[in-house]
């Protein structure tokens, strides 16, 4: 079992992370209006799938508001998600509030399935760690961050580079 830290104290993750270079694990999330969301439904394209605690936390809403920002300048072959526990409704709402556009919301809210097959479910609080992975086009996971400390941000330029070489 892995462990990450929040302000210090450790925690501990369920599922193990997954490995580069094979098929990325498949998962079932929920998107804004309720539908059901698997990596199936992204084949095609390079996905990030920026996973966070929660948006209604200052470096989670910071960090989802610069993958955005980002998001513009990006290939349209490339998408970005953003992953929670967050009801879909919070996830909804707080986009309209912050008008991110390029970025869409996932809830993994139902079971926790996702965070598991990822190896980023916190025990717990019940949350996601602060995780990045990139998937390629084929479905291959390409990179991965598991950032250590849940209160930090990922790194940004590693991330973006991966989306890019993949693109």
């Amino acid at each position: 079992m892995s462990t990450v830290t929040f302000e210090g104290n450790p925690l501990h993750l369920e599922g193990s992370l997954p490995s580069l270079g094979v098929k990325a694990p498949d998962f079932s999330l929920t998107a804004n209006d309720l539908s059901g969301k698997t990596l199936a439904d992204f084949a095609g394209k390079t996905v990030a799938l920026v996973c966070v605690p929660s948006l209604d936390t200052p470096v989670c809403d910071m960090e989802v508001r610069r993958f955005n920002t980002e998001a513009t300048a990006l290939s349209d072959d490339v998408l970005i998600l953003a992953v929670s526990r967050d009801l879909p409704f919070a996830q909804a709402r707080w986009c309209g509030a912050h008008n991110v556009k390029s970025v869409a919301t996932l809830s993994d809210y139902r079971n926790g399935s996702f965070g598991r097959a990822f190896g980023i479910y916190i025990k717990e609080l019940d949350l996601l760690a602060r995780a990045v992975f990139v998937i390629d086009k084929g479905g291959i996971l390409r990179y991965c961050e598991l950032v250590p400390e849940v209160t930090k941000e990922p790194n940004y330029a590693a991330a973006l580079e991966a989306l890019k070489q993949y693109a």
